[in-house]
């Protein structure tokens, strides 16, 4: 059973190789939405932005993912995604092959856009 905080959950993550991997994609979405909590959504160990799902980065026994809560936005980086195993809800890497920082800031800015937009248009 995952950890209830992101914190808690990277801190029992190993290899240290992994753990870094991980945490570099939090530290990218924080550095996007500064303002996000922790907790959790469908299980795992959750950013939340403006209390929506936002980013989930969690490791599998074949790899490393990142989870965006969201069907569009990892089809919006397809040809950028090449490079990666990835689905609609899951982009699959690895401590040898990171996503590298500029894509992942973009992957999250979108996710962060479609929530903003999302609660907005609630108003």
């Amino acid at each position: 059973m995952p950890e209830s905080t992101v914190t808690e959950y990277l801190a029992g993550i190993a290899p240290e190789a992994d753990r870094a991997a991980l945490q570099r994609v939090i530290d990218i979405a924080r550095e996007v939405a500064p303002d996000v909590t922790e907790g959790m959504s469908y299980g795992m160990p959750t950013l939340l932005y403006r209390g929506k799902g936002y980013a989930a980065a969690m490791q599998t026994k074949a790899h490393l993912a990142l989870y965006p809560f969201s069907g569009s936005v990892l089809p919006a980086f397809d040809d950028e995604l090449a490079d990666f195993s990835h689905s609609i809800s899951a982009l699959r890497f690895s401590a040898e092959q990171p996503v590298p920082a500029d894509l992942l800031g973009r992957i999250l800015q979108l996710r962060k856009a479609q929530i903003d937009e999302q609660l907005d248009r609630k108003r």
